[in-house]
Formats: structure tokens, sequence, C-alpha cells
């Protein structure tokens, strides 16, 4: 993860995340990912390889189709944006989003 400029209190952060669990960014853990998204005052863009979406709207995130395995990269911009990237990054690749991971 790289913090980015600085500019009168707006924060830029990216990171990339793999989706780990075995169902991958369905509709439950894509709400997951909106609700601690819109806990955060910054705006957060979420893209694949074809997408940019709106990290804070679950139609949006839903387009990403984002299966077991996919990267994602999240860029927070905003005062709380280290914050949103960290809590992100613990939901997505830490929980897991509380699912099972794929069986190897």
């Amino acid at each position: 993860m790289h913090a980015g400029e600085d500019t009168l209190e707006r924060t830029v952060c990216e990171i990339e995340l793999e989706i780990k669990n075995a169902d991958g960014l369905h509709m439950r853990p894509a709400m997951q990912f909106v609700d601690v998204a819109n806990q955060f005052d910054c705006d957060i863009t979420v893209s694949n390889v074809e997408n940019d979406v709106d990290g804070k709207s679950i139609m949006q995130m839903s387009m990403l189709a984002a299966t077991c395995g996919t990267k994602l990269k999240v860029k927070a911009e905003g005062t709380d944006a280290k914050q949103a990237v960290d809590a992100l990054r613990e939901l997505v690749e830490e929980k897991h989003f509380n699912e099972p991971m794929p069986n190897n």
C-alpha cells in the first residue's frame, strides 16, 4: 500500500486486494464491502481490468463480478482515506468476508 499526495486534508491511498473467499464477491460480501466503505467520508473507487466503480454503491460493486483470485484496486480520496483502505483490506484479505476459503 502506498499513500499518494496530501493536499489540503485530501489524502489519496491506493491498495490492491485479492478476493480469496471461495464464492468471490457475490451480493452478500459486496454489501459488506459497501457497508464498510460507507462508514468513511472519503470517495472510494474500486477497479478491475474492465471497470472503475463507486465502492459505496452495491449496484456498481456487483458489476465487478469478482471471483476467487480476482485482484481489485481500491483508491480512497479524502481525509479518512487511510482508515478506509485499512478497514477494507481487513475485511477482504483477513476476514475474507467471514466466508469459507476454497478447498485446495
